[in-house]
């Protein structure tokens, strides 16, 4: 890892997507099942998207649609269900990648019925789990939340901790759900000041720590594929290659 870190900062040559897949092999956070969430509207939508990532050379799509109970309560089934039109599309077009289907879950009750009940869409070696709260708050119980996905044998990931703003002004908060055993998963777009300046320094913050264990691209919408390789080419791409990044434990 400190040799590819050494090289950059020695290299004339700008990082370019060609590097993206030493990196970022398997992308675990996206919106690419049509029709179920705020992501992708169509089949075709989706394959645009998967055909620039076949490009750039990632193996592996695990898309994440939201579950909710008030905005967006899909189920298990209908999720898998849905994701089989997109395995056909894909072999159909032999596309080197594989696409299967987790969620993205809020922190609310419904959550916490799904839990009980052991129905949650997991992914990885350790049933990695991505959560995400509200973006007024934390849940009150967040740490309790934890605790039980942990119980039950699964590992939690929150989905882009540096967008969360009632953590900016006490990133210390933030660092104490790692130590309970929540892994981070950083939006790629957040180091390209997509989300703006305030989101974009609480990224820096997290990577100098050396928090980030998944990148991803919460990607919704193919007009967003032209922004991401700007992550690969920003000021704090250097900090991502020092990163505990289990991307490729997916594949």
């Amino acid at each position: 890892m400190w040799d590819k870190l050494t090289h950059w900062l020695h290299s004339s040559e700008t990082p370019t997507p060609d590097r993206i897949v030493s990196l970022w092999p398997v992308d675990m956070h996206s919106h690419l099942v049509p029709a179920v969430d705020d992501g992708v509207n169509t089949l075709d939508e989706t394959m645009q998207c998967l055909r620039q990532y076949a490009e750039w050379g990632i193996r592996g799509v695990i898309s994440t649609p939201h579950i909710s109970q008030d905005y967006y309560p899909n189920t298990r089934d209908q999720l898998l269900a849905a994701a089989q039109p997109i395995e056909q599309a894909i072999a159909a077009e032999n596309l080197p990648l594989t696409f299967t289907v987790a969620a993205e879950y809020l922190l609310d009750e419904h959550f916490y019925d799904l839990l009980q009940k052991r129905e949650l869409l997991s992914f990885g070696p350790n049933q990695y789990v991505l959560i995400e709260t509200g973006w007024a708050s934390a849940p009150l119980q967040f740490e309790s939340y934890l605790f039980s996905l942990q119980q039950k044998g699964y590992t939690p990931v929150l989905a882009h901790p540096e967008r969360y703003r009632y953590y900016h002004e006490d990133i210390d908060k933030l660092l104490v759900l790692q130590e309970k055993g929540c892994l981070f998963q950083l939006n790629l777009l957040s180091l390209t000041g997509r989300y703006g300046k305030a989101v974009q320094h609480v990224a820096q913050h997290l990577l100098k720590a050396k928090t980030i264990q998944f990148i991803g691209s919460d990607l919704h919408r193919p007009a967003d594929l032209a922004a991401l390789p700007g992550a690969f080419t920003s000021s704090l791409y250097p900090l991502l290659l020092q990163q505990p990044l289990l991307n490729a434990s997916l594949l």
